[in-house]
């Protein structure tokens, strides 16, 4: 073979490998990004109820466009901890507390007319029928979180456990047009709550984190905390005369139901007390 054609060979070669690099760049550029990873898997617990473990993370809470007491969005640590999928139903209240204080009754419906008071008492009673330690003292219902059994969510948790690593207004984003299909609210309620279950879950599989009844939390209310709040694990303040409500209910407007929204009242009102129909709940244990 001449040199010439030598040279013919080499150029031709090195086109070739240049259209092929090319190309592999080109399909690299392609290739989609990494799935999601799935959903913490859902498990039963002792006295039937389901929980989802979610595990320990970071994320921004609170919302710099939202009120006042929601700001200034900080970064929060959250250790793993257990959650209840639904809100807790008129049959699992009623069949540990013996009654079943709902004015909207269907067994399937989230229970509510619930003070803070006697969802803590409902929290204990679940421990001890599984045969966990309480975290509420009988007496002055503070709360142990060194102990193994339930308790309502603090804060951080809470709005944890609803946005799912999202970070939008809502956990499906921010259009609050899309909130029919994700909560029971204000204008397709029917002025009433529904059973638990019926819109669509979150991402983490939690359902009516939007809507059907407002979920009180563990938490003090302080309107300035989260100016000072810590970065592990907060808890609230020490003291306070009200208690933290999230999540909306069935009479709240769209921007009541939003992931970052805060809403109080106090602990340990009647439970037929105007407004309480609108309140309910939901239990965590901490993790492993």
């Amino acid at each position: 073979m001449g040199i010439q054609s030598s040279r013919v060979c080499v150029v031709a070669l090195a086109g070739a490998l240049a259209v092929a690099f090319a190309w592999g760049c080109g399909k690299a550029e392609e290739t989609p990004p990494a799935a999601a990873p799935p959903p913490p898997a859902p498990f039963r617990t002792p006295t039937g109820v389901e929980m989802v473990l979610i595990p320990a993370g970071e994320f921004l809470m609170g919302s710099e466009s939202g009120e006042d007491d929601e700001r200034p969005r900080h970064t929060v640590r959250v250790s793993a901890f257990s959650m209840d999928r639904f809100e807790v139903t008129q049959s699992d209240y009623e069949g540990l507390m013996g009654r079943n204080p709902s004015k909207f009754v269907g067994p399937d419906r989230p229970v509510e007319r619930v003070s803070w008071l006697a969802a803590v008492k409902y929290c204990n009673m679940r421990s001890l029928k599984e045969g966990l330690q309480p975290c509420y003292d009988a007496q002055t219902f503070q709360c142990d979180f060194r102990a193994n059994g339930y308790r309502l969510p603090t804060e951080a948790e809470w709005e944890y456990a609803c946005r799912a690593r999202t970070t939008g207004d809502y956990a499906f984003g921010n259009d609050a047009g899309r909130l029919q299909d994700n909560g029971w609210f204000k204008a397709d309620s029917n002025e009433q709550t529904h059973p638990v279950g019926q819109k669509l879950p979150n991402p983490w599989g939690f359902r009516d984190m939007h809507g059907n009844v407002a979920e009180w939390c563990n938490d003090c209310y302080d309107a300035g905390y989260y100016a000072q709040s810590p970065l592990q694990d907060p808890a609230g303040p020490a003291s306070g005369e009200e208690r933290v409500l999230r999540g909306g209910s069935w009479r709240s407007p769209p921007e009541a139901c939003r992931s970052s929204a805060r809403y109080s009242e106090a602990p340990g009102l009647a439970d037929v007390c105007f407004g309480y129909e609108a309140y309910g709940f939901r239990c965590v244990r901490r993790g492993p």
